[in-house]
């Protein structure tokens, strides 16, 4: 036997080795066809909320109840002219405003309003009998008229038939008449109740007399929508202010008696509103974003002050997006012939809200311009210095501890230019400022009747200075506000006495709070102007009370969006009365526009030699400093050279005579000389003493 074996069941498993499985998968289930009546729904509302759909169904409901409205007004008004209900309504309004004297005024005229109505009642009465004798007897003298006319025509014609021509030619003419009427009266009567719905129609839209879902997209978002009396009342019936709403309640639709006249005022209009008896004109101030949104504008849109009329509220309010559109350039940039005047002539600063020209006077006005970093402050200070520039008799020093190069056109026009912002700068502007209190005190010492040229001292970004730490050899800060810091003690003199001799302080500052911006110093500007500021207690430090309580709020100026805008409080700008300040849209010169401008202010004069840094009076030299003030004049007179050397430094050379000129330049082999039979100081002999002098210098020093 062999060793074969033969297995009788066959394996069923399959080889592991080199096995490749196949998984079958099935077919997913075929999806479930959508009914009929799903699909049609979904169809439905497709079509149903289509952005066209909605917009026609709009405008059919709309035109709809322009019908339904309109009949509604041409109902009210009816009942208005046939009852006492006017009256009536106005009495009630005039009680609800607390004005009694004008309810019983109304009430007075109510009542006779009664009686004629009475009288014509009763004169109705006996009417009909009157209208029966009035129409016998019209019509017995018509006839016998018609038969006079016809005996004369039958006179003047013989033929006795004539006398009824008269009469039946009026009788035909009476037939036909009545045939026209029969021939319109079917068609009149077909498009009569058309040609009703089509008034009503005309009514109702007028009104905008539909629910607001209905109206037009524009309308509903408010964007173009003018303001109206209606929508002044409903603005300040929804503001949240119950015996307000309660008030406009009682009045019913007179609630528009609250209203003054709507003016159109610029990009806007102005509206008085006189509140009713119990509500504040402050209940309204806190509400002002409410008050805009419910007049379909935005914050920024809706001004409130108060007027001098007692409870009401000054209401301006914008087009919608005007104030984002930018006012056109200033006229120191298209009027090149423009001149300055400092004692009567107005800065061309920009534009108020109404859209009227903004003209600020500096005449003897101390100036502090302040709000947040970047918000237009250097631009509206500067702005205000270019235009003064065009006033020859004005002197410039500047101090801008910023150093951006804001300021650099004045190199060359202002006396002194100091731009930077570290400690020594503060110093240098320091130094600046006390000089500017000496160069005032010895004008207030000057004979009366003196007559100084104004000098205007520029502190940019002056907080920097109040913030200093740095003390001198005598331990005196030069920041802060105590009675020994250096600077603030010089800004306080300068406002205490410095517009009585014209020598005037103008700062610009950030961002205010009692350390950079200590009170006395705010506070003793004249014109006080406010950018974009953070909070209302800042806008009081920079404006004070009295014109935030009166209504201003350049807390509520948005940053970034309303650069150059300001709120000013001054005397110098034309306010509307009873206001407490006025808003203005600054126009922006660019340092190349400023530029320009400043090179005309230079030709204007004989030459200005700018000092970037103040010298020690020990380190001075007389014939250096006679040339700095000569600046590029070919001669100035002698006692010019006094001045100027004087308000270079008062310490170094305030009692100098002509004496001690003629000495210094005769050492150095050069004296004044006779110009036009006046004694003068000429540029090139100066220049020739320095060159001789430096020839000496240095032949010595190779000895």
């Amino acid at each position: 036997m062999g060793d074969n074996v033969v297995h009788l069941h066959k394996h069923t498993d399959p080889p592991t080795d080199n096995v490749t499985t196949l998984t079958v998968v099935p077919d997913p289930p075929a999806p479930k066809p959508v009914p009929l009546w799903v699909r049609s729904g979904r169809a439905v509302k497709r079509i149903a909320t289509d952005e066209r759909t909605t917009t026609a169904a709009r405008a059919v409901a709309r035109h709809s109840l322009y019908v339904a409205g309109g009949a509604r007004i041409v109902a009210r008004r009816t009942w208005d002219g046939r009852t006492a209900a006017r009256y009536e309504r106005y009495m009630r309004t005039a009680e609800a405003a607390g004005n009694m004297e004008a309810a019983a005024e109304w009430e007075e005229r109510g009542q006779r309003y009664r009686e004629a109505r009475h009288r014509r009642r009763m004169d109705l009465l006996h009417s009909p009998l009157d209208a029966a004798k009035g129409a016998a007897v019209g019509a017995g003298m018509s006839i016998g008229v018609l038969v006079a006319l016809g005996v004369v025509m039958a006179i003047n014609t013989g033929k006795v038939g004539d006398v009824i021509t008269p009469l039946s030619a009026t009788v035909d003419f009476i037939a036909l008449l009545i045939r026209i009427v029969q021939v319109v009266w079917g068609p009149l009567i077909s498009i009569g109740p058309f040609l009703a719905l089509l008034a009503l129609w005309g009514v109702g839209r007028h009104q905008q007399a539909a629910p607001a879902w209905a109206l037009p997209a524009n309308v509903r978002s408010g964007e173009g929508e003018p303001i109206t009396p209606s929508i002044v009342v409903k603005a300040l019936r929804d503001l949240g202010v119950a015996p307000l709403k309660n008030a406009i309640k009682e009045m019913g639709d007179a609630g528009a008696s609250m209203l003054g006249p709507i003016r159109i005022a610029g990009c806007g209009v102005e509206v008085d509103v006189t509140l009713p008896s119990g509500v504040s004109t402050v209940e309204v101030q806190k509400r002002r974003r409410k008050l805009a949104e419910n007049l379909t504008r935005h914050e920024h849109e809706v001004f409130i002050t108060i007027p001098q009329a007692a409870r009401t509220v000054r209401l301006w309010i914008a087009d919608s997006g005007a104030l984002d559109e930018p006012i056109g350039p200033s006229p120191l940039v298209t009027d090149e012939s423009l001149t300055a005047d400092y004692t009567k002539g107005r800065a061309p600063w920009g534009q108020d809200l109404r859209g009227d020209a903004a003209g600020l006077s500096v005449y003897q006005r101390h100036l502090l311009i302040t709000g947040l970093s970047n918000q237009g402050k250097t631009a509206a200070l500067r702005a205000l210095a270019l235009w003064l520039a065009l006033d020859r008799s004005v002197e410039f020093w500047m101090g801008d501890l910023k150093g951006a190069g804001d300021w650099n056109m004045f190199d060359g026009l202002a006396t002194r230019l100091i731009q930077g912002p570290t400690d020594e700068h503060v110093i240098q502007v320091t130094e600046m400022a006390e000089d500017a209190v000496d160069e005032m005190n010895r004008r207030l010492q000057a004979p009366p009747g003196t007559v100084f040229p104004p000098l205007i001292v520029v502190v940019d970004e002056a907080q920097v200075a109040f913030m200093c730490p740095v003390k001198d050899e005598q331990k005196r800060p030069y920041g802060g506000s105590s009675s020994n810091s250096r600077y603030f003690m010089a800004a306080r003199k300068i406002h205490n006495q410095g517009r009585a001799v014209n020598v005037l302080l103008w700062q610009g500052t950030q961002d205010p709070t009692d350390q950079n911006l200590p009170k006395l110093v705010r506070e003793g500007a004249h014109t006080r102007a406010s950018l974009a500021l953070g909070t209302e207690s800042q806008a009081r430090m920079a404006l004070g009370d009295k014109a935030v309580d009166g209504g201003a709020a350049p807390n509520l100026l948005r940053p970034g969006l309303d650069k150059g805008t300001l709120v000013v409080a001054s005397d110098g700008i034309e306010i509307p009365k009873g206001q407490s300040s006025i808003t203005v849209r600054t126009h922006y010169i660019s340092t190349d526009d400023a530029q320009v401008i400043a090179e005309r202010a230079k030709a204007l004069r004989d030459g200005v030699t700018t000092l970037h840094a103040i010298e020690r009076d020990d380190e001075r030299d007389p014939l250096a400093d006679i040339l700095t003030v000569l600046g590029n004049a070919p001669r100035l007179l002698t006692q010019d050279v006094l001045k100027r050397l004087s308000a270079l430094s008062e310490a170094a050379y305030g009692d100098w005579s002509f004496g001690d000129l003629k000495r210094v330049m005769e050492a150095h082999g050069e004296e004044p000389k006779k110009s036009h039979g006046r004694m003068s100081v000429h540029r090139d002999h100066i220049l020739r003493a320095l060159a001789n002098r430096d020839t000496d210098g240095s032949a010595s020093a190779a000895e």
